[in-house]
């Protein structure tokens, strides 16, 4: 019994990741992208695969306690650098792009612009531990990357492996700044932070691709969550400056610029839009863009040349592509085609629904800052979807937003499920394309994980489909004044083990107790998600209770029970929140005076202006 318990926690969870993460990077020093090595050894992938399966049972678990209230994001985020550092350390996985970043940065450091000259022009260990065609194309990349990579060349004087462990820190950076922004995004946008930090910064994608791979991505991404986070809390000048930067590493953070000038607006005006401040805030917002590209430009000692080598990758053809994919099967439909005729065909036509997808979603958003970022998170998800070449670590780039808003249980085991497909949708060591029993293989795992994360619980994630809430993140807070310090902590434990094992008669037994001692003891607490993102986890008082929510809001005040609860944040707002009880309303005299033992669970919250 103690054993079954112990394994029911986020520790557990945690620990069995680690054991994880410790067979991955054991299997990486064979299977991993190590240049000049020989084929991947079978017993390092079996090592590999085991590790990668113990990771995402681990996570699934981790997934189900934060759903149950049972993970704060505090305990996501220790889970997240327990796994993330001893990847760090490893070969990088399911692709060699870190060198090809470094043979880049070697031009850039021999002086020479990367835009317009190739790593092949140059010789020596960096050049050759690049492969591919990227040794013959420009540099598709920003200029604060190739200032970062330049950077690391200069400071490890040239020496391949600390460079790449160098550049793969820097690029770590961007997990930090996501675990950071996070719940800054859950708060404007109504999600939950421990489940956005679960399905992102926790996620397996993101480890094993992201952070093995040392990815550039990661950086953009995590400057595009901590701009958009601080245009939201009316920094909008720093907010569209760090967009600015995750442009600078990689031009796709630009697709949600258009979106951001729909937050400064709404701030700006108040009641509704005017074009007025429309055109004011798209002067400000282009003028923060243009220098701060400026400054990055001018630092990095490089032009906009980059933008012309965008289509660098062009020549590959990943079935992960929408319209390649789409492309290939026309060509075993159509009698006469190849598929080198119509997948260019494919891809001219989902630029311009592309085009047409982003404009239509960019004029939807203009009703609310919330709108926007929504929007903006799906256009990055339409611009995976369109793009003529997509990779697996790709669909981090919607996920790095549109995590902070509320989800449907279904929708997140289907993003766990993707997920793990994406994780082993390539080759270990990122040089050939996985054949397509691989694909098969991957698309039975994947429904494995998604039928895990959907059918353990009938809970949902907190914040999810739209606020609604189980018995179980119920908690109870004792009005101050009754009772020691000792008495409150074990009344507030007792009640907590027994809402979380569903013991009715351990409840009923201490609310008739609480009664018993009479005065105002007990009051309801509503633990969940709101319209403006915080979660109403406090009562008479403002005495929150509960791991999960330590941390993720403001003490909040319930000023009194009924149809209409009011809550106090500690910046002085007050807001009238509509209450919709869980199966019965509270009583008459409930209202105005929180009799003992009258706890409520309440199934939505939802503050209102």
């Amino acid at each position: 019994m103690v054993f079954a318990e112990r394994c029911g926690t986020h520790r557990f969870a945690t620990l069995a990741g680690f054991a994880g993460i410790g067979l991955i990077v054991a299997g990486a020093f064979g299977s991993g992208a190590r240049p000049g090595a020989p084929a991947p050894a079978s017993w390092s992938n079996v090592l590999l695969y085991l590790g990668i399966g113990v990771l995402l049972a681990a996570w699934v678990r981790l997934g189900h306690l934060v759903r149950t209230g049972s993970a704060s994001a505090v305990d996501i985020r220790r889970a997240v650098w327990l796994w993330a550092v001893p990847l760090l350390v490893a070969p990088p996985l399911f692709s060699n792009d870190l060198y090809t970043y470094l043979a880049q940065g070697a031009v850039a450091q021999a002086g020479l612009d990367p835009y317009t000259h190739v790593p092949a022009e140059l010789s020596g260990a960096l050049i050759e531990n690049a492969g591919g065609h990227w040794l013959s194309v420009p540099s598709p990349y920003g200029p604060l990357f190739i200032l970062v990579v330049k950077s690391a060349l200069g400071l490890t004087g040239g020496n391949p492996l600390f460079s790449a462990l160098l550049t793969r820190l820097v690029m770590v950076a961007g997990l930090w700044l996501l675990c950071r922004a996070i719940p800054v995004l859950c708060r404007h946008l109504g999600g939950a932070p421990a489940g956005a930090l679960w399905i992102v910064a926790a996620n397996p994608l993101v480890l094993l691709h992201l952070v093995s791979g040392g990815h550039n991505d990661l950086l953009m991404i995590g400057l595009l969550a901590a701009g958009v986070g601080l245009v939201l809390d009316r920094a909008a000048v720093r907010g569209f400056a760090l967009v600015a930067m995750a442009v600078a590493v990689k031009a796709t953070a630009g697709v949600a610029l258009p979106f951001l000038v729909w937050v400064w607006v709404a701030q700006r005006s108040g009641s509704g839009p005017t074009w007025r401040e429309f055109l004011r805030a798209v002067v400000l917002s282009v003028s923060t863009v243009v220098v701060s590209f400026g400054l990055i430009s001018g630092l990095a000692g490089v032009s906009l040349g980059w933008i012309k080598a965008l289509d660098g990758n062009s020549v590959l053809e990943p079935l992960l592509s929408v319209p390649t994919a789409l492309g290939k099967i026309a060509a075993l439909l159509v009698p006469g085609f190849d598929s080198g005729q119509l997948v260019p065909g494919f891809r001219t036509a989902a630029w311009f629904v592309l085009a047409g997808v982003v404009a239509w979603l960019w004029w939807r958003s203009r009703r609310s800052a919330v709108t926007a970022v929504r929007g903006a998170a799906a256009a990055l998800l339409a611009t995976v979807l369109c793009l003529p070449v997509v990779l697996p670590w790709y669909y981090s780039w919607p996920l790095a937003l549109g995590a902070a808003v509320r989800w449907r249980v279904t929708w997140i085991a289907f993003a766990a499920g993707f997920s793990a497909f994406l994780v082993v949708s390539s080759q270990t060591d990122g040089s050939t394309p996985l054949p397509l029993w691989g694909y098969m293989a991957g698309f039975v795992f994947s429904i494995a994980v998604a039928a895990g994360t959907r059918l353990r619980k009938r809970t949902c994630l907190p914040g999810d489909r739209a606020g609604r809430l189980s018995v179980l993140r119920m908690y109870t807070v004792l009005a101050p004044g009754w009772g020691s310090p000792v008495q409150r902590a074990d009344l507030r434990d007792a009640l907590k083990a027994a809402l979380k094992n569903r013991d009715r008669a351990a409840i009923g037994a201490l609310r008739s107790a609480l009664a018993a001692m009479g005065g105002v003891a007990a009051v309801p607490v509503a633990g969940g998600s709101v319209a403006e993102g915080g979660r109403v986890a406090g009562a008479a008082g403002g005495l929150g209770v509960g791991e999960a929510q330590r941390g993720e809001l403001s003490d909040a005040g319930v000023r009194s029970v009924g149809s209409t609860v009011s809550v106090v944040e500690n910046e002085g707002r007050e807001r009238a929140a509509n209450v919709e009880g869980c199966g019965r309303r509270p009583r008459p005299e409930q209202a105005g005076r929180l009799c003992a033992g009258a706890a409520v669970p309440l199934r939505r919250v939802e503050l209102v202006d």
